[in-house]
């Protein structure tokens, strides 16, 4: 990664505007591909603090829980006026669903605790475990969507109480989409893939839901193997969203960053006086916070405290210039030298 900068050309100025120039493709195929895959992150509209992004995940979790709750509850006043076995049983399945905002509240919460000597990085990777635990749940969904809709093409359910069985449908897919944008919304706000993840875990119910209105629909109209045909075709869609929140969370495990923040951030090295090219830059998540490593190559002229001074100004113009950027390590050598060079420590916002 190791490239050669010079001083000419434009200067990137250390202002908190940050447009990277995402494009949506136009039309209904935008809207599509926005649903299964959405952007990983809106710098448009972030939240750079590290404490404020905690206290805005962790209420993006109580809201969303409420909302869950609320759906469900709703869908289960449904099941007593109905007496609709499945609708119990996928009423059962939406208050289930609505607890895995549980693991992510506590790991908005223990990614608040300051760091120790046996967990020198703080507590941010427990967001990325509870994401885990969210593509397992998405995974789980996807089975059963999947078990039903065969188990009903083998055997065929007769089902009754259409006109409730379609209303549950409609209330857990309204209640699962609005919480699904909100957490997803939040999540990119804050940086989140495990929030975004567990956004596309209740996209993913709301698909479920959606299936029951359809296929009771299709029943309707006179074709009884509609249900389960909607059925599998609502699990692909699960295993597309699944993927998608899958790509996102293995990312942040193995340490993956968006690329644009990486050039992002050798211009803004690359600008800076006495500056003479940058060796390398290493970029991280843990939780929903970034953190950098850099190594640069200075004017070999310059003295020990101007090259300390030079990396503190690094510092500070790179966590002013990238998003949700928390920590820098900033380590200045000679030009042309394979020496030690002067390192500066660890410096946050």
């Amino acid at each position: 990664m190791t490239r050669n900068h010079t001083h000419a050309g434009s200067v990137v100025g250390h202002g908190h505007g940050h447009g990277h120039g995402h494009g949506h493709a136009p039309g209904v195929a935008g809207a599509i591909k926005e649903i299964f895959a959405p952007h990983s992150h809106d710098a448009a509209d972030s939240v750079d603090d590290a404490l404020e992004s905690s206290a805005v995940g962790i209420r993006a979790v109580k809201i969303s829980l409420v909302g869950l709750a609320v759906a469900a509850l709703l869908q289960l006043a449904i099941v007593v006026l109905s007496g609709s076995i499945a609708l119990a049983a996928d009423t059962i399945h939406n208050f289930s669903d609505a607890l895995t905002a549980i693991p992510l509240w506590i790991a908005f919460v223990l990614g608040r605790r300051p760091a120790t000597r046996r967990y020198t990085y703080g507590y941010g990777r427990a967001e990325d475990l509870a994401g885990l635990f969210v593509l397992m749940m998405m995974s789980l969904s996807s089975v059963i969507a999947g078990y039903e809709s065969i188990r009903r093409l083998i055997h065929p359910v007769v089902i009754g109480n259409l006109g409730w069985v379609a209303g549950a449908g409609v209330v857990g897919f309204l209640g699962n989409e609005i919480v699904a944008l909100y957490r997803i919304r939040v999540g990119r706000r804050i940086g989140s893939a495990a929030l975004m993840a567990d956004g596309l875990h209740a996209r993913t119910d709301g698909f479920t839901s959606l299936a029951v209105v359809l296929g009771a629909g299709g029943v309707a109209l006179g074709f009884p193997i509609a249900d389960p045909i909607v059925g599998l075709l609502i699990t692909v869609a699960i295993l597309m969203v699944l993927r998608t929140a899958a790509r996102d969370v293995f990312r942040r495990l193995m340490d993956g960053v968006e690329p644009e923040f990486v050039d992002l951030a050798e211009q803004v090295l690359a600008a800076q006086p006495d500056v003479v090219g940058v060796r390398s830059i290493r970029m991280r998540w843990i939780g929903h916070r970034l953190h950098a490593e850099a190594e640069l190559d200075i004017d070999s002229r310059v003295s020990i405290a101007r090259g300390h001074q030079i990396a503190h100004d690094a510092e500070h113009a790179l966590i002013a210039a990238v998003p949700k950027l928390d920590s820098v390590l900033v380590h200045a050598y000679p030009a042309q030298s394979d020496t030690h060079g002067v390192a500066v420590g660890e410096r946050g916002l």
